[in-house]
């Protein structure tokens, strides 16, 4: 019987003087859609990434100012989890991408090392000559090796991305609070 452990509930705390801070200043759009400071997208993403995609995450803010904004955990909340909800769909289309890539690259290679096995076939028997055997065994070998990229990308390069996705939607669920330190 397999025992189910407890989804972990890790915690960040970010001290920030003011709630600017945690977002990119050369971003003109609205508060709720502002693209987070690129030192406080990686600072969070790290941290997220430590902790099982299936966490519950959980989010302090320590604002050192009293804030401006009527009901600061709301926008900072909705601001974070717009922005890594965004991240998330971003991912989901360079998997989307990659995928499609793996497939079409998949049809190419197969499609090659066919040939390549009809033409080693045609080039001869064992036992018909070195020159033979060297043609017919380079034949074999290129045409496999033409396989190593569909079988990298279905095998390796998608998975980073959906442990990505994964933790981008546990962002986008965190629990988000803002409180005023002094």
């Amino acid at each position: 019987m397999k025992k189910h452990l407890p989804t972990p509930n890790p915690h960040l705390e970010l001290r920030v003087h003011a709630l600017a801070q945690l977002f990119n200043s050369l971003d003109p759009t609205p508060f709720l859609n502002k693209d987070l400071d690129r030192e406080a997208e990686a600072f969070i993403e790290n941290w997220a990434m430590a902790h099982p995609p299936k966490s519950r995450l959980h989010i302090t803010v320590h604002l050192t100012t009293k804030p401006e904004e009527a009901d600061p955990e709301a926008l900072v909340a909705e601001a974070i989890h717009n922005y890594f909800g965004y991240k998330s769909k971003l991912v989901r289309g360079e998997l989307n991408q990659l995928l499609q890539q793996g497939r079409a690259s998949l049809v190419i290679g197969l499609a090659f090392v066919t040939m390549c096995l009809l033409a080693a076939d045609a080039v001869g028997q064992p036992g018909s000559g070195t020159a033979a055997t060297i043609a017919r065994e380079s034949l074999t070998i290129v045409g496999w090796v033409a396989m190593w990229r569909p079988l990298q990308i279905f095998l390796y390069d998608w998975w980073p991305l959906v442990r990505r996705i994964r933790v981008y939607r546990a962002l986008k669920a965190s629990q988000v609070r803002v409180v005023h330190t002094t």
